[in-house]
């Protein structure tokens, strides 16, 4: 790591020491979605209720500045500075983005493949069209259980996606079929939640720093 994203990691645990506990797979998630992106991956998430929200959530920190500065490829920059006044704008304007989707920002497929065959399945049917090896799918659910996000978890691992769930302390089936399990220390539901924020966000902000 470099030392700006090493302070950021240890500053995660100065101001959430509880999360001390999940330190390592903290690691092992960041390292996974680093290497993703390095090989020219993209990152899928997926939630229910407040983790959708979540869901949501990491994607607007990935697509966009996070806490610094981002330059787009000085190619693009370059080709779109010759593309008349409209690409003069976004040459100055876009920023460096890490390519990411929301499940559930796509109402069509979601609900039409929910409506005609099952919830339980409708994440893992977006991902069976969308996702290829080195990509990697950012599941959240607290009690690690939730039918859509297992099956999303499970067709990842057949397409070689790797997978990174967030959950509460008990695990679930997550513990059991994610290459990462983040198992935050708390029981009740909005706990976990409040666990979830700073962790995504510290992920968002190390990638941030190593890759910008």
């Amino acid at each position: 790591m470099k030392n700006e994203t090493q302070a950021i990691f240890e500053e995660l645990f100065v101001r959430y020491p509880a999360l001390s506990a999940c330190r390592d797979d903290l690691r092992k998630a960041y390292e996974t979605l680093l290497t993703s992106y390095q090989t020219g991956g993209k990152v899928f998430t997926c939630g229910n209720g407040g983790s959708a929200s979540d869901s949501e959530h990491i994607v607007g920190e990935l697509l966009k500045k996070f806490k610094k500065h981002r330059d787009i490829p000085a190619d693009l920059k370059a080709k779109l500075q010759t593309m008349g006044p409209e690409g003069a704008v976004l040459a100055e304007k876009l920023e460096g983005s890490l390519g990411a989707v929301s499940l559930l920002s796509m109402t069509g497929i979601l609900t039409a493949f929910a409506n005609d065959v099952g919830w339980d399945e409708a994440f893992a049917q977006q991902l069976l069209g969308l996702a290829r090896l080195g990509d990697v799918l950012v599941a959240l659910s607290t009690s690690g259980n939730s039918r859509n996000c297992v099956n999303a978890a499970v067709l990842a691992r057949a397409l070689g996606v790797k997978t990174i769930g967030l959950t509460g302390a008990k695990g679930g089936r997550f513990k059991e079929i994610c290459d990462v399990a983040v198992c935050v220390p708390a029981t009740e539901t909005y706990q976990i939640q409040e666990y979830h924020l700073p962790v995504y966000h510290a992920l968002c902000a190390m990638l941030e720093a190593e890759l910008f």
